[in-house]
């Protein structure tokens, strides 16, 4: 009788446990498949980042995260797919995700000693000053939904710095009231520099803001925010996010349709 007590003790926990096991259905890339290719997407995505004039290209950036797709033998219809089921569903993503980060944290840590951040920033190509975590989540419950930066160096960029803010967003919905709304400044002595952008659908998005090759830039600023009114989502969830800054690049008038210039006011 008690090995039999153990015996339903035993088959009751493996019940609870397949019961709080959410699976993934039948099209859509399975936790550990999903945790691979975002591995080989997050690293795709980090040298689109890192080397902005090499895959400044649409169609060089597209064949790149192409390639990622035949080495896993999926399609881009099947990548998307799970994109949106797991922002819908983003428990089970971050749990994804905090693997595929401890994946990339076993890789450089498998390079040996690594220091990538030795060289004065003012002396190198490019190099992230995103100031805050790299993930955040908006919500309308939220006292401010969304967040704030503001990056002033001790000494100037150089003139004619380009600055790139990268991110993934998840969880967003056709038919929303509102989206999440991009701000992005940077002065150059007397001159306001500014871009503004609206996401309304989940993928990966890098906003590039090119300034006066003339002038060094003093101070870079902006926000990442929703408006609180929207009340048809539970959760939406951003990470990867960067803010990449590039020495000086030639500024082509075709380029400059999104930048807004201003002069700034006493």
């Amino acid at each position: 009788m008690q090995n039999h007590k153990y015996i339903y003790v035993i088959v009751l926990g493996g019940l609870l446990f397949l019961s709080g096991c959410k699976k993934t259905p039948k099209d859509i890339l399975s936790e550990k498949d999903m945790q691979k290719v975002l591995t080989d997407m997050l690293i795709a995505e980090s040298m689109v980042g890192t080397d902005y004039t090499t895959y400044s290209n649409d169609t060089i950036k597209t064949a790149l995260f192409e390639s990622v797709f035949r080495k896993h033998k999926i399609t881009q219809a099947t990548y998307d797919s799970s994109l949106v089921w797991y922002g819908r569903n983003l428990d089970i993503y971050m749990k994804v995700y905090d693997r595929v980060i401890a994946d990339l944290k076993k890789q450089i840590r498998d390079l040996g000693d690594v220091q990538a951040d030795a060289a004065p920033t003012s002396n190198r190509d490019s190099v992230d000053i995103w100031p805050r975590r790299n993930v955040m989540e908006l919500y309308p419950q939220a006292v401010f939904n969304g967040t704030v930066f503001d990056i002033k160096p001790d000494k100037n960029y150089a003139s004619g710095s380009t600055f790139v803010l990268g991110m993934r967003v998840w969880g967003l919905r056709e038919g929303m009231k509102h989206y999440p709304e991009i701000r992005l400044h940077a002065v150059q002595k007397d001159t306001l520099i500014t871009i503004n952008k609206t996401i309304n659908k989940d993928g990966y998005y890098a906003f590039d803001l090119r300034t006066l090759p003339t002038r060094q830039v003093s101070r870079v600023y902006g926000s990442i925010r929703m408006d609180n009114a929207e009340k048809s989502y539970m959760k939406i969830f951003v990470d990867s996010l960067s803010l990449m800054r590039y020495n000086y690049k030639p500024l082509f008038q075709k380029e400059v349709g999104d930048l807004e210039i201003q002069p700034l006011s006493d």
